[in-house]
């Protein structure tokens, strides 16, 4: 049980840390860059891709029961 609480601690911190650099490049639209360059900018960025692996980390901790397990909250 703790082993998935961590992983969902560490899911959300990169979530946190993805979407806070996802939100400062948005300062590139004040300066001439159209949305799809925006978006095609934060693809290529690997700190943006943070923000998805912590998403994934923290629903794989939610969903995945354990075999010992048997109470239907998994968390």
């Amino acid at each position: 049980m703790f082993i998935r609480f961590f992983l969902f601690l560490i899911g959300f911190g990169l979530t946190t840390i993805g979407f806070v650099y996802i939100i400062c490049y948005l300062n590139l639209l004040s300066i001439g860059y159209n949305f799809f360059q925006y978006v095609n900018f934060i693809i290529r960025r690997i700190e943006c891709l943070n923000a998805p692996i912590g998403i994934i980390i923290m629903i794989l901790s939610l969903t995945i029961k354990r075999k010992d397990e048997m109470n239907e909250l998994y968390i």
